[in-house]
């Protein structure tokens, strides 16, 4: 089997090697030509077996997927494939999808969950789209899957849009556990009665209930950095925080712990809080409660 790859950075250009283990044949493009296989999109298409072309898309989502996936259909032929691995929305595959399937080319939406680490362990798939196209391709998610039963890192999980759906709620739950152990951290750390704070969560990484690989990576990154004091507290979203809390609106689900998640990251990024100022207004104008003067601008 042969497939292409477009995008080479952190996580396209792990997955290629790990395809490549599995003994299966990679041409890769990125636009760093350092590390392509190919000068173009048109390039990698040539280099690819007609009629049964899979281009794995492995690039920023929105209009930089959007933009690789229209240059593709102008390429591909009937009875190529593409599978859009990024963190794409889930409502750009089915337009995705209908503008491949006008020229007879199938597609598949892959979330995909591994991180740097993917290489090495790694990764968990999410799927959707027509179920003989998933078997087309079946070989290589088996490549780039967990070693052990299929079904334990790797789900058909329903029709185009299903697998980035199933990614997206995947991220929101990411950044509730990613809050929740956050925050214990900072509890421990403003109690003095603790006095091994890294040592404490160490200990939960065997046996507790509160066990896991995000846990296991938050006791890393403080035997590097105790006290993490050479990384700022400006959190970063991706989008898939924020599209999770627009389903969970749309369909009426409560979902406390992965907006609050959400909204903290926002905080992270405020040198001063103009809602915090106005309450604290408020209390002394109701209240007399004292206030904090406004530091130097």
């Amino acid at each position: 089997m042969h497939i292409g790859l477009v995008g080479l950075g952190k996580m396209g250009a792990n997955m290629r090697e790990r395809i490549r283990a599995a003994g299966i044949e990679v041409t890769g493009y990125d636009r760093n030509q350092d590390v392509s296989d190919s000068t173009s999109l048109a390039d990698l298409v040539d280099k690819l077996p007609a009629g049964e072309r899979v281009v794995w898309v492995m690039v920023p989502s929105g209009e930089i997927t959007d933009d690789v996936i229209h240059e593709l259909a102008g390429l591909l032929t009937a009875g190529d494939v593409v599978i859009d691995g990024g963190n794409s929305y889930y409502q750009d595959d089915q337009p995705h999808a209908d503008l491949l399937a006008a020229k007879g080319i199938g597609f598949l939406d892959a979330g995909v969950s591994g991180g740097v680490w993917g290489l090495k362990n790694g990764y968990g798939l999410m799927v959707g789209g027509d179920a003989d196209l998933v078997a087309k391709v079946l070989p290589v998610f088996d490549a780039l899957r967990p070693e052990g039963p299929r079904e334990n890192g790797f789900v058909h999980a329903g029709a185009v849009g299903a697998g980035h759906f199933a990614k997206m709620v995947h991220n929101g739950i990411e950044y509730g556990l990613m809050q929740a152990y956050a925050e214990g951290y900072e509890l421990l750390a403003a109690k003095d009665l603790v006095t091994d704070v890294h040592g404490t969560m160490r200990a939960w990484t065997n046996g507790t209930v509160v066990r896991s690989w995000l846990l296991e990576l938050l006791v890393a990154a403080l035997e590097q950095d105790p006290g993490l004091a050479a990384i700022d507290d400006w959190v970063e979203d991706s989008g898939e925080g924020r599209w999770t809390v627009d389903e969970a609106i749309d369909l009426a689900v409560p979902a406390p712990v992965i907006s609050a998640a959400l909204f903290a990251r926002f905080a992270s990024r405020q040198g001063e809080s103009p809602a915090m100022k106005a309450v604290a207004a408020l209390r002394q104008q109701f209240g007399g409660h004292a206030v904090k003067p406004a530091g130097p601008a």
